[in-house]
Order: C-alpha cells, then sequence, then structure tokens
C-alpha cells in the first residue's frame, strides 16, 4: 500500500481468524486507517491479495453525519440496514399480497424488529444520552457527540468483523468502561485502532504493529506486546548505549520519585505505573521521540487560588449561566491533579477558568506573581497556522534563537530533518498536537493546563510525553480519559459533578467504583420518582383519571418553565446551523488545492482568519447549547 510517494506497507502479511479481538499499533501516519480502508474495499492494494469470507458483515464507524435532522434512536436503529430494508419493503407491500406480508413478517422476527427501539436504548445509555435525549434531533448534538451516536450506530449494525478507529477519542471514562464490558461479550471479529493503552489492553487478544512497512503479530494484550517488542529489540541490541543510558536515567527519577512518594492511595498507583515505563526505555528511545520539558524558573506557592468562583457563561443578552458554583480551590507548587467526571459536568471549563481566559461570574481568581501558564485547549490544533513549517512557528516564539538549538528542540518532539520546514497542513492529527505541544513547553511554564493532550497522538508519543510529565518538577492539572497518562502524571484527582468540584479520595478503580454507585443510586431514584407519581400524597395509589389529571398539570406547570430556555435554544441552534453552515463552506474552499496559489495568499489569510474565528465562536455556542440542555434537564 503506498498513499502518494510513500510506502505504507510492503510485502506484508497477515492472518486474523474469526472471533479474535486484534489491536492495531503504529506511528502517526504509518496507515493504520489506510488499512480499514482497504478491508472496506474503498482503497485497492498495488500488490498482493486481501481475502475475506465471502457473505461477512462489516461494520465501522461513519466519520461524517449527514442525516442531522433524524431523531438520534432512529440513526442508531438505522444501522442496522438489513431491519431497515424489510420494515421498507413491509410498508410497501400491497395488503393483497398475503404470502409475501407472511415471508416479511417471518423476516422481521428474525431481524429482532420488535426489541430494536430497546437495543438502541441500551446503546445509548452506555454511551451516555440520557432518556430524555433519546428522540431528540441529531443536530442538536455537539460534535463530539455526534461521534457517540456514529458509534452506537455502528453497534447496532449486525456484523461478522467489527472495525474500530479511535473509538475512545469522545468517551468519558464511565462509557469507555461500558464499552470494553460491550465488546467482550461481542460474539464476532474486531479490529480495533486505539492509543489508549489501558483500553487495548482491556479488550485486545493480540497486536497487530505497524513496523518498518511490516505487519508484525504479537501474542496477548498491549502489555504483552510491549514486554516482547522491547525484549526483541533487547536481543537485536538496537542502538543499544542510547538504551542504556535512558533505562538508567529513567530508574534514577523512579528511584527519587519512591524515596519522597507518600502513603497515599493515588502516589502508590503513580510508583506502580512509573515502574512499569521501565520496560518502555528501549521503546521510547527507537521512537526517535524524546521529549523534555524545561524547568521553570521559578516556583511561586501556592500557584493559583479559585475563592468562591462561580464561571460558566453568558447568552446573547449577558445572562449568566453558571455551570461549576462556589469553587473554591488552590493549586500548590509541585502539585499533580487529575480532573475527573463525565463529559459535559464542566471540566474544560474549569481548566478554561483556571488559565484565565474564561472571567468567573462571581468570585475571584487569584494568581500569584511569577505564575506561567503553559495552557493545551482541545481546539489547540486549530490555533496553528497551517501555512507555515513547524521551525517558523518556533522562530516566532524565540527570534533570537540560534536555528540549530530551535531544529535540536523540534527534533526531540520528532521533527527531525526536512520535516522542521514541511508545512503544517497536510501533517497528521497527531503531528500537530505534537507541535502544538512543543511550542506550550518552549515558553518554561511552572503550571502545564492540559486539557485532553493525548487525542491524536500514537503510543510512542503518548509514552514519551508520560515521560516528561512525569518527571517536569512544576505543577501539572490534566483532563484526561487516557488512564495510563493520568496513572502515571498525577497523585492526586478532583472530581467535577454537580456542578460542583471536590477532591477525591481514592485511585482511578475508587472513582470507576465511585462512577458505578453513583449511576446506581441516579437510577433508583428515577425509579422512586415514577413510583411517587403513581401515589397521592396519603401514599394511596390513584385512579387512572386522577393520574392523568396530575400528569397533566404537571406538564403545564413543567411547560411555563421550559418555554423560556426552550425559546433561547432555538435562536442558540438557529446561530449554530448557520455558523455550521458558513464552516462548511470554508473547509470546501480550503481543502480546494488552487487556495494555495502564491496569487491567493491574501485571500487565503482571510480564509484562514475567519475558519479559527468561528470555529472559537461554534466552541462558545456549544457549550451554551450543552447548559440550557443541562437547565432543561433539571427542570424534567
Amino acid at each position: 500500500m503506498r498513499r502518494g510517494v510513500k510506502v505504507l506497507l510492503d510485502e506484508a502479511d497477515f492472518v486474523v481468524n474469526p472471533g479474535e479481538r486484534v489491536g492495531i499499533v503504529g506511528k502517526n501516519g504509518a496507515g493504520k486507517s489506510t488499512l480499514f480502508a482497504l478491508l472496506q474495499h474503498r482503497l485497492d492494494a498495488d500488490a498482493g491479495s486481501l481475502d475475506i469470507p465471502p457473505g461477512w458483515r462489516i461494520a465501522s464507524v461513519e466519520q461524517e453525519i449527514s442525516d442531522n435532522a433524524m431523531p438520534a434512536r432512529e440513526f442508531v436503529i438505522d444501522g442496522d440496514t438489513h431491519l431497515r430494508a424489510l420494515q421498507a419493503e413491509r410498508a410497501e407491500t400491497p395488503d393483497t399480497d398475503g404470502q409475501r406480508i407472511a415471508e416479511l413478517e417471518t423476516a422481521l422476527i428474525e431481524a429482532d424488529a420488535w426489541s430494536a427501539p430497546s437495543r438502541a436504548e441500551q446503546l445509548l445509555a452506555g454511551l451516555g444520552f440520557a432518556p430524555e435525549q433519546w428522540m431528540q434531533p441529531v443536530r442538536s448534538f455537539s460534535g463530539g457527540w455526534q461521534m457517540r451516536l456514529a458509534l452506537a450506530r455502528a453497534l447496532m449494525a449486525p456484523s461478522d468483523l467489527l472495525l474500530l478507529d479511535e473509538p475512545t477519542n469522545h468517551l468519558d471514562l464511565d462509557a469507555m468502561l461500558w464499552l470494553e464490558r460491550w465488546l467482550g461479550a461481542y460474539q464476532g471479529t474486531v479490529l480495533l485502532i486505539s492509543h489508549d493503552t489501558e483500553f487495548l489492553d482491556a479488550v485486545a487478544r493480540s497486536i497487530l504493529h505497524f513496523d518498518q512497512s511490516k505487519l508484525v503479530r504479537y501474542r496477548g494484550g498491549y502489555q504483552d506486546f510491549l514486554t516482547q517488542r522491547a525484549e526483541r529489540l533487547r536481543q537485536t541490541r538496537m542502538a543499544w548505549d542510547r538504551q542504556t543510558r535512558e533505562t538508567a536515567r529513567l530508574q534514577s527519577f523512579i528511584d527519587r520519585f519512591k524515596a519522597k512518594a507518600t502513603k497515599a492511595k493515588q502516589a502508590q498507583s503513580r510508583v506502580k505505573a512509573l515502574a512499569r515505563m521501565e520496560t518502555l526505555a528501549p521503546l521510547q528511545a527507537e521512537a526517535g521521540i524524546d521529549i523534555r520539558i524545561p524547568e521553570p524558573l521559578s516556583m511561586p506557592d501556592p500557584l493559583l487560588t479559585l475563592d468562591k468562583v462561580t464561571t460558566g457563561y453568558r447568552d446573547e443578552a449577558e445572562q449568566a449561566l453558571p455551570i461549576l458554583k462556589h469553587v473554591e480551590l488552590m493549586v500548590r507548587g509541585g502539585s499533580r491533579i487529575g480532573v475527573l467526571g463525565v463529559n459535559g459536568a464542566g471540566k474544560s471549563t474549569l481548566i478554561k477558568t483556571l488559565a484565565g481566559e474564561l472571567a468567573p461570574l462571581a468570585g475571584e481568581r487569584l494568581a500569584s506573581k511569577g505564575l506561567e501558564i503553559g495552557y493545551f485547549a482541545q481546539h489547540q490544533l486549530d490555533m496553528l497556522d497551517t501555512d507555515s513549517t513547524p521551525l517558523q512557528h518556533l522562530a516566532r516564539l524565540a527570534p533570537q534563537a540560534r536555528e540549530q538549538e530551535l531544529r535540536n528542540y523540534l527534533g526531540s518532539f520528532g521533527f527531525s530533518g526536512d520535516t522542521v520546514n514541511s508545512r503544517i497542513a497536510p501533517m497528521s492529527g497527531g503531528e500537530k498536537a505534537r507541535l502544538a505541544l512543543s511550542l506550550i513547553v518552549w515558553q518554561k511554564p511552572n503550571l502545564l493546563l492540559l486539557d485532553e493532550p493525548s487525542n491524536h497522538l500514537d503510543v510512542d508519543t503518548r509514552e514519551a510525553l508520560a515521560t516528561a510529565l512525569a518527571e517536569f518538577s512544576g505543577s501539572v492539572l490534566l483532563v484526561s480519559h487516557d488512564r495510563h497518562l493520568l496513572r502515571t502524571t498525577v497523585d492526586s484527582f478532583w472530581v467535577v459533578a454537580d456542578g460542583k468540584v471536590s477532591e477525591f479520595d481514592g485511585d482511578l478503580e475508587d472513582y470507576r467504583d465511585w462512577l458505578a454507585s453513583r449511576n446506581a443510586t441516579v437510577r433508583a431514584e428515577a425509579r422512586a420518582e415514577a413510583r411517587q407519581d403513581a401515589t397521592d400524597a396519603s401514599g394511596i395509589p390513584l385512579d387512572r383519571k386522577q393520574q392523568r389529571r396530575l400528569e397533566a398539570e404537571t406538564r403545564q406547570r413543567l411547560a411555563v418553565q421550559r418555554k423560556p430556555l426552550e425559546a433561547k435554544l432555538g435562536k442558540l441552534e438557529t446561530d449554530m446551523e448557520r455558523t455550521r453552515t458558513r464552516l462548511t463552506t470554508l473547509d470546501a474552499t480550503i481543502a480546494d488545492a488552487s487556495l494555495y496559489a502564491d496569487e491567493r495568499r491574501s485571500e487565503r489569510q482571510q480564509v484562514m482568519a475567519e475558519h479559527g474565528e468561528l470555529s472559537k465562536r461554534m466552541a462558545s455556542l456549544e457549550e451554551q447549547w450543552l447548559e440550557l440542555q443541562l437547565a432543561l434537564e433539571e427542570i424534567g
């Protein structure tokens, strides 16, 4: 397989047997997603043969969602194309054709047509959608939630082969754990591309590794792959001296950390995770990515304090839409904190407030003199000038530095040789994320605020980032669904839930149990509330007529409360649709190769600037939309 002049696979062989769960790993740009396109017959191999059993049904996650007006549950059911075809034919068959109707009814029963709505609802619930969201239109969800819908749709499809390309990128920990359990019960064959090492270890039973244009198979999960690959590299003595130095450096750091680690459960969990990293030393050396975060010039203590802060957003009428209320917290010098919470709870809002990008609605943000923040936001890649090169980007930050110094620094992030002078536009998401990180840490911050920094990063870069953050002597606040990254870099946790931020006394296993207990409580309360609706104040069951009257009164009261919020929501959705339409137009313009001609330079700069502004506006609109949805959910 080739992509342009680049050879992705050369004389590569592999066999996958029915029922296997195969994790596919490799560097960004190695060809993992291209391999999936080949398996789906969207691309042809340049040489060799591909054999898939005839009749096998292949399911995969759609990357683009076109039908935005359909209710979420119906969109998910559409994943079962065979069922939908039967239903369509049944609807069109005249009642006079009794034999065909009987055949279709039998086929519908065999296709589990009557359980389809409940199966779709189970998938939606597992991926974090509340019951009141099941019939909302797809277009009402943000991009990340739409990708969850696309995942649910793929899982809904009856399949013999399931292709999953980074399925956890838009999932919180709760949904990720549910997906692990679902895949464990799946009867078919799974090919999984993921850079989340713990998710890979939980799901995969063998690993297929893109290595020097070959596909090398390893037995076992991801940890087994690490051990076997490290041993293979040691046996070949590949870059042995460099590996030895790297192992010694990492061992020295682990020994120092163990000596000062407290007996807190989180810190002990981190000791174990760091010890595991000793295995990775030769792998990191071979990867050629050796991220080093410069030591901060000073370390005030405390660095940052939030005093009785309420934070959130304002609508167009300047009405406050609070997300987190009465937050009191302090970031100490040298502290290392992981921020946990389900998607939409307010983790990014908290980080933006700490970074100073979002002013508190009430209370004070108190920054110490000498505070230097390095902030990596989820939309950080949009801030890059795609017409420039990595070297040009860094030179703008350090105009006095020598070019060789800049080249050496970029080399530690995997940009070497001609790549430092290559345009950013055609780079992969992982390469752009690496560059964005390099620009942030160049400025020697003493507080790193990182919101999902490992999205798009390949496994080698994630491990290098984990090592760099583990050794960094400054303070770190990390939002991530990558459990390995959390285990190796933080010593304590904050939980964002129910509009509050609180310290969490436990490790990630305790948090998983806490989530399960919390969800069980929410479900029990919902059932109790439903039962209470069917009784009067004395606990005597109501007759059906009384119950209908009370339900009508309740609906009327709630409708009055919901009406102004729904009006705002409608206006906001119109604005979002207008912004989304313009962004789509700009995306098409950016994809036009003629835009990059020299005579269109001025137009290109205008297009890029407008795209960046609209992307930021879209993110703000989505946050506002989420707040209105949460407010409507509270009303019921």
